[in-house]
């Protein structure tokens, strides 16, 4: 698989994705340096949440645009091919072929891989919803494609479906060099963290640590009770998705 054979002729514009508000900018480049002092044998990490709409995918994506913009070549992998939020937030018109045309074998990588308008971050999307996503996931050529790719990015950057509510991810959590746990703060118990925190180590998963969404100045002293999973920081009452 030789990634310098890779089409990349249409330019996805997603720069409108990236927060405007101060405050949550300074969080992610405060997530962005923990990341970068992880170790240099982290490169690909996985984003997952216990339940949906607790804004990993807002994450995931703002991550690896964060990294980008320190001048890392970055690739966003859109795993989550049962609910994919990141293509659907672009409001791109045309077909965005992904991973599950990959996966399948209807599209080579070439034509699932996307340039975006910020300088460095390459895109591969979720694709149509296939019928068996979680056995695509667990499939040889999904490792192999994991593989591959991390000899051409410093950093690969998967946003993973939610391990509360499928299995999906627990599949291939050992791939990953690290997962970072969202945690919408309004909506988890410390026992519900605790089980997906035990799922993916169980699966031979690493956990980098535990990113904090929703978080009102009120609650932060509570919260930091979480602290034990290695906080990345907090940002504030903003991302659902």
């Amino acid at each position: 698989m030789n990634m310098e054979d890779k089409k990349q002729v249409e330019i996805i514009e997603v720069k409108q994705l990236l927060p405007q508000d101060f405050h949550i900018s300074e969080a992610m480049k405060t997530l962005r340096t923990n990341i970068l002092f992880s170790g240099a044998n982290v490169c690909s990490i996985g984003i997952t949440s216990c339940n949906e709409n607790e804004g990993k995918s807002t994450i995931a994506f703002q991550l690896a645009a964060s990294l980008a913009q320190s001048r890392k070549k970055v690739l966003f992998l859109d795993t989550d091919m049962r609910k994919s939020v990141i293509s659907r937030k672009t409001g791109h018109q045309g077909t965005l072929y992904g991973l599950s045309h990959y996966l399948s074998g209807i599209k080579p990588l070439s034509e699932v891989l996307y340039r975006t308008d910020i300088n460095n971050l390459v895109m591969v999307f979720a694709g149509i919803q296939p019928p068996n996503p979680t056995e695509l996931l667990g499939s040889t050529i999904f490792s192999e494609l994991l593989i591959s790719i991390k000899e051409h990015f410093v950093f690969v950057i998967v946003d993973a479906p939610p391990v509360g509510r499928v299995i999906d991810y627990a599949v291939i959590a050992a791939l990953m060099d690290g997962t970072l746990i969202v945690v919408d703060t309004q909506h988890n118990s410390y026992r519900q963290i605790r089980r997906v925190k035990t799922q993916i180590e169980k699966t031979g998963g690493k956990i980098l640590g535990v990113v904090l969404n929703k978080v009102s100045s009120k609650d932060r002293g509570y919260y930091g009770k979480y602290g034990g999973y290695g906080g990345y920081g907090d940002y504030g009452n903003y991302a659902n998705e």
